[in-house]
């Protein structure tokens, strides 16, 4: 069983518990019903913000051993996703029975849509093709494929060394909202001409954060595991 569904709303909610509540809540609910239904594993799609955030500046590179500290000053959805997936993993440890569980933790998600209803992730670059955002702030984050995302998820649910683990998805190196902007103007011609060319630093948001691109990960993804998954 695959449990992907979370609040990320693009603007902050009048009060935390509005995003806290139902990912923590939805999350057990269908821990609780994959248990009694007899499922055998569930992967849990939790996130780079119950990994990476709270922290004291830091030159080690983030990796799944990592977890954010939610009593750190957080935003509401980092800290919805922090104690959602703690809830599951002490769900496990002591009612989960005979239940699996494992957890993807994506940065950033990219890629083609399905549909005209965007996710707030999309939704910047749309701001940014459309000319949005005038300038761009000088943040960079992490980010991966939807189809990378989508991959590791299934290899969770299938591949038995998963069991018990938590596995960071991440494309390599992170990028800033600036390269972005650029890469979109290349890459799209006119359709985003009207992306922004300069950074401000006016609208600094964070420094650039280092994620350690997934050991878990990897480990799933061996010549051996390719030939399994697509047999």
């Amino acid at each position: 069983m695959l449990h992907v569904a979370s609040p990320f709303p693009a603007g902050a909610p009048k009060h935390e518990d509005e995003l806290i509540v139902p990912a923590r809540d939805g999350a057990l609910r269908v821990l609780r019903a994959a248990r009694d239904a007899g499922v055998k594993r569930l992967v849990l799609t939790s996130s780079f913000a119950a990994v990476g955030y709270g922290h004291a500046p830091r030159d080690q590179p983030f990796s799944e051993s990592d977890w954010t500290d939610p009593n750190g000053r957080l935003g509401a959805y980092v800290k919805s996703k922090t104690l959602a997936e703690r809830a599951a993993w002490a769900f496990i440890a002591r009612d989960g029975g005979a239940l699996e569980l494992a957890v993807v933790n994506p940065v950033v998600v990219f890629g083609p849509v399905l549909g005209p209803d965007f996710s707030t992730s999309v939704q910047l670059l749309r701001r940014l093709m459309n000319g949005g955002l005038p300038r761009c702030p000088r943040l960079s984050f992490g980010i991966v494929d939807v189809r990378d995302v989508a991959d590791l998820h299934l290899r969770a649910m299938i591949d038995p060394r998963a069991v018990g683990e938590r596995f960071l998805a991440a494309a390599g190196e992170s990028m800033s909202i600036q390269d972005m902007a650029l890469l979109l103007k290349q890459r799209m011609g006119d359709a985003a001409a009207r992306a922004a060319n300069q950074g401000d630093a006016r609208l600094d948001g964070a420094a650039r954060v280092a994620i350690q691109p997934g050991p878990r990960a990897s480990r799933l993804r061996t010549r051996e595991d390719q030939e399994n998954y697509q047999s």
